[in-house]
């Protein structure tokens, strides 16, 4: 059994980032506007309770994302409706991520548009306009004693933010400049809090290439690289492994590149697609946490608790009646959430290994499609298929390699020393 435990311990120090420290985490931006249409959120087993208690408790989610606008009508994200959410999340010990739009809307790849009270300022009154709402909603947070982990100055700016004038593919250097304007503000009030810049579709590493590029030969400052990643927006739609493989390539470019830090910020799929999205999940995080250097840091799924809230089906909540009462509940997606933060094992596929007196259980979050055994010289001793129990009697000692292949074709390969 020493053996074992060594041989694991090794397992996770390669895996680059331990569980306690990696984030797992969701965007929950809509919930206060859901609570007050008396949406209700039930656990798998049907208990009622508040949805980021239940994300924390149930999921073993760590951290909560909350998206910024400057004046947005009906105030749902706005500096008092963010104050509530981060209020919440920081009473509950997660980590908080912080995701200003500079706009009084959606700020996306198709739109960056500029807040309305800020249409007719000149560019250096658009860098002071940055500065001042940053510096405002950060200073607010502190007031309550909370800390963001990280903040994202813009939303999805694969082609600069604020257009015309902050576009990128116009101006690199007034982009770089505003984003600069918000990374000072956020520094001003809490120097730990890493800044973020974001970007849609992780697996293009051309149009990451240009922005951080275009970054770097301007000056531009920040903390970590973030990503979102939606399989349906992939070049062949919904073909999630190699979207993951495509952004996995990317991480470790932008690793390489730059060396900084790298998350998904968002991803998501298909409400309905309940246990491919599980596999897309677990897949991804694995990926993240093996993201060279260590430098793989989180994934955050964009707004899990809907169902068809908005008209939108990217949720990972399905809707029940559960003794008169109508609500939602976590469908098995999240679940790699849970294998990924230790919370729940029981998903988990697992193989039993007996040598001779040597014996243990490995883990893996996605279905084993195949193993083999080989020795340290590479010549292939044994393989198995679809199989839970693996043994080979009569090894001596020395080190022998376990390929693992999954069900999406995915390969690691384990040592062992007997």
């Amino acid at each position: 059994m020493k053996t074992f435990w060594l041989f694991i311990c090794v397992f996770l120090l390669n895996s680059g980032i331990s569980a306690q420290q990696f984030a797992l985490g969701a965007d929950v931006s809509w919930l206060t506007e859901m609570e007050k249409y008396n949406r209700k959120f039930f656990t798998s087993d049907g208990q009622q309770k508040e949805c980021m208690t239940l994300l924390k408790e149930n999921i073993g989610m760590n951290a909560i994302r909350l998206r910024v606008w400057v004046n947005p009508a009906g105030g749902w994200n706005g500096l008092q409706d963010v104050l509530v959410k981060a209020k919440r999340a920081n009473a509950l010990g997660m980590k908080l991520m912080i995701d200003f739009h500079y706009s009084d809307t959606w700020a996306d790849p198709g739109k960056q548009t500029k807040p309305v009270a800020w249409t007719n300022l000149d560019f250096n009154q658009l860098k002071k306009a940055v500065y001042d709402h940053t510096y405002q909603v950060m200073d607010s947070l502190k007031y309550y004693g909370i800390y963001p982990e990280w903040v994202q100055v813009g939303n999805e700016t694969g082609n600069g933010m604020l257009w015309e004038t902050g576009k990128a593919s116009v101006s690199m250097s007034n982009y770089t400049q505003l984003n600069n304007s918000g990374y000072d503000a956020v520094k001003a009030v809490s120097p730990a809090s890493k800044v973020i810049v974001h970007l849609h579709n992780g697996y293009d590493n051309g149009l990451f290439r240009w922005i951080f590029d275009g970054l770097k030969t301007n000056g531009g400052k920040y903390d970590v690289i973030g990503m979102s990643l939606y399989p349906n927006w992939y070049t062949t739609p919904n073909d999630w492994v190699n979207a993951n493989k495509a952004c996995l390539t990317n991480m470790n470019d932008m690793v390489s590149r730059y060396g900084k830090e790298v998350m998904i910020v968002e991803c998501g799929m298909s409400w309905d697609k309940a246990a491919e999205c599980k596999n897309f999940l677990a897949d991804l995080i694995t990926k993240t946490k093996s993201v060279s250097g260590g430098k793989g840091t989180g994934v955050f799924y964009w707004e899990p608790q809907c169902y068809n809230w908005n008209n939108y089906s990217l949720g990972a909540f399905e809707q029940v009646n559960l003794n008169g009462v109508i609500g939602y509940r976590p469908t098995i997606a999240l679940d790699a959430f849970k294998i990924a933060s230790n919370l729940d094992e029981t998903n988990q596929d697992e193989i039993t290994y007996r040598w001779d007196s040597i014996s243990g259980k490995l883990s893996f979050p996605m279905q084993i499609r195949e193993l083999k055994l080989y020795d340290s010289q590479g010549k292939l001793l044994a393989q198995k298929q679809n199989m839970q129990e693996f043994q080979q009697p009569g090894l001596n000692g020395g080190v022998y390699l376990i390929e693992v292949t999954t069900m999406d074709n995915e390969k690691h390969v384990l040592k062992i020393s007997l």
